[in-house]
């Protein structure tokens, strides 16, 4: 059964459908939201993050914006460029997969307490079989933490998110969330792109039985 049905048939085809890793294999060191947009969401996860949580940074790169004086268990990285990943101080280890080609993540039932992705979902061909693993991955009272911005690689990212606004966007990350079984969603503007980027994250969290 499709889990997003009510979206068009063509709700996931790219512009460039291509090989992903060939696309992203020029390491990219740049930041992808500016620097107002960063601080936001360090301050986001300084609040929603708690000290010795164990953390996978999904569809990560050189930087992981999580604020350098919080004290942390695991950071996994899940990346498509090894070098950007090798760059990045923050993670105690990390892993190259195509999400778009298997969505299985390769780590433990109930083994994180936080998984982030950051201006990484507009391009997920699969995002409910993705975020369902990030749920089967988080202990109970853990959370997913999407957030995004206006800007992407336009020719990678999903019909459905190039047809959408910022509002729309949101809605359809919480569909996201949603349908992979996430409960207490909720949706944070951390910056309103009146004077730099715009940037919401969309929290999802996993039920305690």
């Amino acid at each position: 059964m499709n889990p997003l049905s009510e979206l068009p048939a063509n709700a996931f085809a790219r512009a460039e459908e291509g090989d992903d890793l060939a696309f992203y294999a020029p390491a990219r060191l740049v930041t992808h939201i500016d620097e107002g947009a960063t601080a936001a969401l360090t301050a986001h996860y300084r609040a929603a993050i708690p000290a010795g949580a164990d953390v996978l940074d999904l569809m990560s790169s050189w930087v992981s914006h999580l604020p350098g004086d919080l004290p942390l268990g695991e950071v996994i990285g899940h990346g498509m460029n090894e070098a950007e990943l090798a760059a990045n101080p923050r993670l105690t280890r990390w892993w190259v997969q195509d999400l778009n080609r298997d969505p299985a993540l390769p780590l433990a039932n109930a083994s994180l307490d936080a998984a982030l992705c950051c201006v990484g979902v507009q391009y997920l061909q699969r995002p409910v079989e993705v975020f369902a693993e990030l749920r089967r991955c988080l202990r109970p009272g853990g959370q997913a933490i999407v957030s995004f911005s206006n800007r992407c690689f336009p020719t990678k990212a999903v019909a459905v998110w190039r047809a959408l606004d910022t509002s729309g966007h949101a809605a359809l990350v919480r569909m996201y969330l949603d349908r992979a079984g996430f409960t207490d969603i909720s949706i944070d503007l951390l910056a309103d792109g009146r004077r730099g980027d715009p940037l919401v994250a969309v929290t999802g969290r996993v039920a305690h039985p």
